[in-house]
C-alpha cells in the first residue's frame, strides 16, 4: 500500500544555489522514487552553473530569486505559499541524496498518525565522509525511529525539538497554525518550527527507515562560523532555551560521544577534535553575546553573512 500511494497532495521543495557535480546524482536518486510527489519545486537563488537547466530537465518547476532575497526560513515559506494544494510539504537540500527508491514514501507515511505535525528522516554519512563528519550523523540520526511529544522535553531537553530541513516534511495545516517558517532567524528555522509545533501540542516523528546520504567535513573556520550563528539564533530566540533548556547539555553529550567514537575508529583525529571542540564552544558563546559586538565583526564571524543586512543588524537590540 505504501508504494501504491500517488502522493497527490504532497509537494517537494528544494532551495538551490550552484548545486555542482553531485546535482545530477541527486536528481537521478529523486527520479528513482517509486512514489512520486505531485508538486516539485526548486527555488534557486542565482545559480551560475547548470543547476536550473538540469532541474527542469528532470521535471521540476523552478522559481528564480535574487541571491540577496534568500533566507533559510523565508525562502522555504515562500515555497509553501506557492503550493497551497499540498497537504504535506517535504523539504530537501541539494546535497542530501535519497538513499533508496522508497525514502519519500516512508517519510510521508508518518502522517498517517493524525497527531504528527512534522517528520524527518535519517541522515547517513557520505561514503567518503571523514570520522568527525561521520560521527555527527551517527550521533544525531540513530537507527531507531521515535515519535516525540512535548512531554519528552523533560527527558531530552532541547533535543526534543531537533529536526533537520535537509530531509523533513510538514503537515501544512500544522505549519501554518504555528506561523510558518520565520524569516528573521539566521539559521535553525527547522528547530524554531519544531519547538513551536511541540508547544502547540503536535508530535514530531523521526523516521529512521527513510534515509538520505548527507554529511559535511567542515573546515575549522567553517565550523566556528556555523557555531557563532547557532549562538546568534539562541540569543535572538530566547524562548527556545526557556521552553526546552540550554543547548550546552546536549553539546556535552555530543563531545563525549565524539571522543569515544574517535578513540575506537580514528585516534589520530583526537587532538584536532579537541581543538575543534574548544573553538566551537567559544564561537557559540560569542554568538550568544552578539549584541555586544560591532556589526562589522559579526559579518566576519558569521557563516551566513548575507543575514547581516541592516534590517537584521539592528533587530532585537537596536
Amino acid at each position: 500500500k505504501l508504494l501504491e500511494r500517488t502522493m497527490h497532495d504532497v509537494a517537494v521543495i528544494v532551495p538551490t544555489l550552484n548545486a555542482g557535480d553531485q546535482w545530477r546524482g541527486w536528481l537521478e536518486a529523486f527520479a528513482r522514487q517509486r512514489a512520486k510527489p505531485a508538486y516539485r519545486l526548486i527555488i534557486d537563488s542565482g545559480s551560475r552553473d547548470d543547476t536550473v537547466a538540469l532541474a527542469r530537465q528532470y521535471g521540476f518547476d523552478v522559481e528564480i530569486i535574487a541571491p540577496e532575497a534568500f533566507n533559510h526560513g523565508g525562502t522555504r515559506q515562500r515555497g509553501v505559499a506557492r503550493l497551497p494544494q499540498a497537504a504535506i510539504v517535504v523539504f530537501l537540500t541539494q546535497d542530501a541524496i535519497l538513499a533508496g527508491p522508497d525514502e519519500l514514501a516512508r517519510l510521508v507515511a508518518c502522517f498517517a498518525d493524525a497527531a504528527v505535525g512534522a517528520a524527518y528522516g535519517r541522515q547517513l554519512p557520505q561514503p567518503n565522509a571523514g570520522p568527525i563528519g561521520a560521527h555527527a550523523r551517527l550521533f544525531n540520526y540513530p537507527p531507531t525511529s521515535a515519535v516525540r511529544t512535548l512531554r519528552d522535553r523533560q527527558r531530552l531537553g532541547i533535543k526534543a525539538a531537533f529536526l533537520s530541513n535537509s530531509f523533513s516534511a510538514f503537515r501544512r495545516s500544522a505549519l501554518l497554525a504555528v506561523g510558518g517558517f520565520p524569516s528573521s532567524t539566521i539559521m535553525n528555522e527547522d528547530t524554531y518550527v519544531a519547538a513551536k509545533l511541540l508547544l502547540a501540542g503536535w508530535n514530531i516523528a523521526y523516521c529512521s527507515e527513510a534515509a538520505v546520504y548527507h554529511s559535511h567535513d567542515y573546515r575549522l573556520t567553517e565550523e566556528c562560523r556555523r557555531y557563532f550563528d547557532i549562538g546568534v539564533f539562541h540569543a535572538r530566540e530566547p524562548w527556545v532555551r526557556q521552553a526546552f533548556g540550554a543547548p550546552e547539555g546536549e553539546g556535552k553529550r555530543f563531545v563525549l560521544s565524539e571522543l569515544a567514537y574517535l578513540t575506537r575508529h580514528a585516534p589520530a583525529a583526537l587532538p584536532g577534535a579537541l581543538v575543534r571542540t574548544v573553538a566551537k564552544w567559544w564561537a557559540f558563546r560569542l554568538g550568544c553575546c552578539e549584541h555586544l559586538l560591532p556589526y562589522s565583526l559579526k559579518r566576519v564571524l558569521s557563516l551566513h553573512r548575507r543575514y547581516w543586512r541592516p534590517a537584521h543588524a539592528v533587530a532585537r537590540y537596536g
